[in-house]
């Protein structure tokens, strides 16, 4: 049996940063722990102090599918290369006709650079786009492909 994971991500500004991946992603807010109406009344609940909450941020699959993502507010700043990075699947994948695929990719890459993304590098598979290298606001890199 798997076990449940979720995605962690360092950051200066939490709710910005999830405002800009469930853009990116499809994700909503991540809803209270069960039994609670709102994340007020949990951060009541569990004596967080009211300065301290707004120090993360949680998105969820709306579908239930994918995996959780919070963001946790850090005092340094990203420094080096990441480790670990998501691929925004798009095109459909490479059985997808690249006809298909890159289009997507191109308006996928169009509107996460509207929502402050950028991008690091193209890449090429037999002569032909590929995919792209980018970075979110805070300088984390993923593809989209």
């Amino acid at each position: 049996m798997a076990i449940e994971w979720s995605l962690t991500i360092d950051c200066a500004r939490p709710a910005k940063l999830a405002e800009f991946w469930a853009l990116a992603l499809g994700y909503v807010q991540a809803p209270p722990p069960v039994g609670f109406g709102s994340w007020e009344e949990w951060f009541t609940h569990c004596g967080v102090p009211e300065e301290e909450r707004d120090q993360g941020a949680a998105l969820s699959d709306p579908d239930g599918v994918g995996p959780r993502l919070s963001f946790l507010q850090v005092p340094e700043s990203k420094v080096v290369k990441n480790r670990l990075h998501l691929d925004v699947q798009v095109g459909g994948g490479r059985a997808t006709p690249w006809e298909v695929r890159w289009p997507r990719v191109l308006e996928a890459v169009d509107r996460l650079t509207a929502a402050g993304a950028t991008v690091i590098r193209e890449y090429q598979l037999q002569g032909k786009p590929d995919h792209m290298l980018m970075a979110d606001p805070e300088g984390n890199e993923f593809c989209v492909l």
